[in-house]
């Protein structure tokens, strides 16, 4: 998971880009694979109780399909504690955001104050190497954070801003 902020345009409410991947099929275990529940559900439930606007979106579009062992109604019982998703899967109103996303493809990054990009299985076999959503999250602004000492950078875009911080660090 990956949270980039965008600075927020006054005259509308806060807005989040969800992105979750495409279905697709594990080149290990031939496995159809997708989003993990709890990944998608859990971001999404928080950011709509502090007031966010969240818009699923995915790579190519179209219906989302998520791990099996993520699902709470799994015959493997991994995720049967997941009352959040079980609850979120078996709403009409909320499943059908997962029915037909719309692609990434023209969105803006300031039309949105953050991206999150949902875990899960198939991002490592789909977002890896996707030029549109490597130049999406470039386009959310550089983003560095400190823990004392510590700094690091989210990306290429973010040498400078890490560097203020280092500079912050040290006192000057």
């Amino acid at each position: 998971m990956s949270l980039h902020a965008n600075v927020t345009t006054p005259d509308r409410g806060r807005k989040v880009l969800l992105i979750a991947a495409n279905p697709a099929t594990s080149p290990t275990t031939g496995w159809p694979i997708g989003f993990w529940w709890a990944e998608l559900t859990h971001p999404y439930w928080a950011f709509t109780e502090a007031g966010y606007e969240v818009e699923i979106r995915s790579p190519r579009g179209g219906a989302l399909q998520a791990d099996g062992y993520s699902d709470p109604e799994d015959a493997s019982g991994y995720s049967a504690h997941d009352i959040l998703s079980l609850g979120f899967k078996t709403s009409k109103a909320h499943a059908a955001l997962l029915e037909n996303t719309r692609p990434i493809e023209g969105v803006k990054a300031a039309d949105y104050d953050a991206l999150f990009v949902t875990g899960g299985q198939s991002p490592m076999v789909t977002l890896r190497g996707d030029a549109a959503l490597q130049a999406l999250v470039t386009d959310f602004r550089p983003f560095a954070v400190r823990d004392g000492r510590l700094v690091t950078g989210q990306q290429q875009n973010s040498g400078a801003a890490a560097a203020r911080l280092v500079i912050e660090a040290l006192g000057r």
